[in-house]
């Protein structure tokens, strides 16, 4: 039997931008091993394996290199995926049996939209070599409740763009994922941000629901306003529509299937 793969640009509107993903349908769970190859070989920061549970599916995260808890573009990626294939009506509500919980998605005007678990921002100190990360003393810090994740804000947006990070450094820092941001001025877009995660080998993550998750809290915080257009300035580059809910995050965002194919070899 055949099984149905396709690579999808999530976050953007455009091929080749974005953050890409994988995601593999299945009819039956598979073994872990197994979707740890296929994740292997895809060589994408995440690819997705979806399978049946009812009207509803599975949905499991794979890096090259291991599972991981949440991942925010390669669900948009599923999402878009069933929503593109006629699995669900533009009107009916996807619901994602994950490792975080139960995730939805749904489809309003042209954009999905994920509902996604809150990280709550902790405030933190800065440290010698955050700053010598940076190169420069940032404005506040805060970390997640895990500390899994630490997040620095700089004063200025242009400063994020032009950031080159040393991934040896930052793999020095005892939290897995940084996350730098700025507020923006542009009258377009309210904060700007890039996410770094060497631990986890993803060197830099394109454009990551995961950091919005946090980023989102943080901003409605500091801007008073819950809802929040963000764009994530990596080289590839993508816009994050952010909305603040009581104890979630919604995510919206766009998304193009680059291929599809099928896997052949099922051992």
């Amino acid at each position: 039997m055949k099984i149905p793969l396709f690579q999808v640009d999530s976050f953007t509107v455009k091929p080749f931008k974005g953050n890409p993903a994988g995601v593999c349908l299945l009819d039956h769970p598979r073994d872990e091993a197994w979707m740890q190859a296929v994740a292997n070989e895809m060589r994408l920061s995440e690819t997705a394996f979806l399978s049946p549970k009812g009207n509803d599916f599975y949905l499991r995260w794979f890096t090259p290199s291991t599972e991981v808890d949440l991942c925010g573009h390669a669900t948009l990626a599923s999402a878009h995926v069933l929503f593109e294939l006629g699995y669900y009506d533009p009107d009916e509500t996807i619901y994602f049996h994950t490792k975080s919980g139960v995730l939805t998605a749904t489809f309003k005007h042209g954009t999905i939209e994920l509902d996604m678990p809150l990280i709550r921002p902790i405030p933190a100190e800065s440290s010698p070599l955050l700053e010598e990360i940076l190169g420069q003393a940032p404005l506040e810090v805060a970390h997640s409740e895990d500390k899994k994740i630490l997040l620095a804000e700089i004063a200025n947006p242009s400063d994020i763009e032009a950031f080159v990070p040393d991934f040896k450094k930052i793999a020095l820092l005892e939290e897995n994922d940084l996350i730098i941001t700025a507020a923006c001025t542009d009258g377009k877009t309210d904060f700007i941000s890039r996410f770094f995660s060497p631990h986890t080998g993803i060197p830099e993550d394109p454009v990551t629901g995961l950091g919005h998750c946090i980023l989102t809290p943080y901003w409605a915080n500091k801007l008073n306003k819950n809802q929040l257009t963000a764009y994530q300035a990596s080289e590839r580059g993508g816009t994050v529509w952010c909305r603040l809910g009581k104890d979630r995050v919604f995510l919206g965002g766009k998304a193009v299937t680059l291929f599809s194919g099928e896997i052949l070899h099922q051992k």
